[in-house]
């Protein structure tokens, strides 16, 4: 009797991070579960991805976070890996933001990882393991001028997974946060910067490795907060 495969989540499945990240899980066997906002947001397809099917979800919306996890579920079974990357962010500063970028900031980036996160809780707790891992950034520990309502979601953001790490350690799930300090490499970022070296951009195959690490950490050495930064980075 073939063994099913470990479920994967992958929230905010676009180019960068998200691809990476499911690839990653993909090639550890797992079937991965992709989330995208809008049909072909998806970096990837399922054909590059063996056992990876993808769901068009607005993580900011309770009745699309209800339905895309009621399919992952009953498609591919129990969830055992929450990979919460999605991300919205609007630079401006407080005299320019407006009130609905500031609210949709908090809403994809904070409520989103609530929303999603509430959804695997009880069956990981039911079976006493399971991981949760944000992508952050460390706007979530400072604000810029230019990031009124990026900083504010990303400290939101940051505060629930720490709450959730202590309420839900000692129940087997591994809640952490990847703090990402610097610019992720995408093809866009290069383009913007054309100027800034190679290794000045961060590796999304590096943040990858990082989560999967974290997720097979053992229980008496788990990591909360890891920091993913190029060497070349000033901090």
């Amino acid at each position: 009797m073939t063994t099913p495969k470990p479920v994967a989540v992958v929230a905010g499945a676009g180019p960068g991070n998200g691809a990476a990240l499911a690839r990653r899980f993909g090639q550890e066997g797992y079937a991965v579960a992709l989330l995208a906002r809008h049909p072909g947001a998806s970096a990837l397809t399922p054909t590059e991805l063996p056992g990876a099917r993808t769901f068009e979800c607005d993580v900011g919306d309770p009745a699309s976070v209800e339905q895309s996890f009621a399919e992952i579920q009953s498609t591919m079974g129990e969830i055992d890996v929450l990979l919460f990357n999605a991300g919205s962010g609007v630079f401006a500063d407080v005299e320019s933001i407006t009130p609905d970028q500031f609210e949709q900031a908090w809403r994809v980036n904070a409520l989103g990882a609530l929303l999603c996160s509430q959804k695997v809780i009880p069956a990981m707790k039911s079976r006493k393991s399971g991981a949760i891992i944000f992508i952050g950034a460390t706007a979530s520990r400072r604000g810029g001028v230019k990031t009124a309502a990026f900083a504010p979601a990303k400290a939101a953001q940051r505060s629930l997974a720490e709450s959730m790490a202590r309420a839900l350690w000692p129940s087997g799930i591994h809640v952490a946060l990847i703090v990402i300090d610097g610019v992720v490499d995408l093809p866009e970022s290069r383009k913007a910067m054309p100027d800034k070296p190679f290794d000045s951009f961060v590796s999304p195959s590096g943040v990858a490795e990082i989560a999967y690490q974290l997720c097979i950490q053992g229980r008496q050495a788990w990591s909360f907060e890891v920091e993913a930064r190029p060497y070349l980075e000033t901090w």
